[in-house]
């Protein structure tokens, strides 16, 4: 089947590129040379993605992936750096963020998260809000919010407690420990483990059979469903965006962006 480039179609930044394969569109984190790590442009356009594809007669499900050896590392600390005094735009992003979970919840498409490699911070956090979860026996989960000094709004904590034990989620997002594929799997935070190279054809074989359903019964069944999760994210997202952007000015926090960046 041909795939078309759509990037520019649909508005968005080289970033978060999106090709269309049939009735099923395919977007891709696009920052392999930083493990797509998420700066402003990304962040902005994956908010703006999804009421734009759900626009899109020709659409029927969606795939999402990473480019090259991860699915997406996070928040990209030399972006951390440029806002940390600029509380107005930490506001900003954060919120940006809080309508990004928002808007996944919302979007009417089956989502299929085809997880290639590290799913970090917010890629953790588009994995564990996607309807399908397929992950390569090499990939992991990782919600690392509290371990770097942030408040984990719009990760783990919102998601996880309602897939898998409230014991388990509080290990795994106070410690920010790794989730590999089979663990993952176990927890429910997955539906298949694969090997790499049979990724993306389960992934695409899942959306297309997903597609080809009676469109208005795969789109009503997918909001009655969601609104499960809505319910439980809709009374502590708000206390928790306001608990993040209180982190960005911890003095924790600056350090390790201080130390990162010193690093890198």
């Amino acid at each position: 089947m041909t795939t078309v480039d759509l990037t520019s179609h649909y508005g968005m930044p080289d970033s978060v590129k999106v090709e269309g394969r049939g009735a099923v569109r395919i977007i891709t984190l696009n920052r392999p040379e930083t493990y797509n790590s998420v700066i402003e442009e990304m962040h902005h356009g994956l908010m703006l993605l999804w009421k734009r594809i759900a626009d899109d007669p020709e659409a029927r499900a969606v795939v999402i992936t990473g480019a090259g050896k991860a699915f997406s590392s996070g928040g990209d600390f030399s972006m951390f750096e440029k806002i940390l005094d600029k509380p107005d735009v930490v506001r900003s992003e954060v919120n940006d963020g809080r309508t990004l979970v928002l808007e996944i919840l919302d979007f009417p498409l089956p989502l299929v998260a085809a997880v290639n490699g590290a799913a970090v911070g917010l890629g953790c956090a588009l994995a564990g809000l996607s309807d399908l979860v397929v992950m390569s026996e090499k990939a992991y989960l990782r919600d690392p919010h509290v371990a770097v000094g942030l408040v984990a709004a719009d990760g783990g904590s919102l998601a996880w407690p309602y897939m898998m034990s409230m014991l388990k989620a509080k290990e795994h997002i106070l410690f920010g420990t790794k989730i590999q594929a089979a663990e993952a799997l176990e927890l429910g935070l997955a539906n298949r483990v694969v090997a790499p190279d049979e990724l993306m054809p389960t992934a695409l074989d899942l959306a297309e059979r997903l597609a080809a359903l009676p469109p208005q019964a795969v789109r009503v069944t997918k909001q009655v469903m969601n609104l499960h999760l809505k319910s439980v994210t809709d009374p502590v997202l708000d206390q928790a965006i306001e608990g993040e952007i209180a982190s960005f000015a911890t003095p924790e926090f600056r350090a390790i962006v201080d130390s990162f960046n010193t690093k890198a």
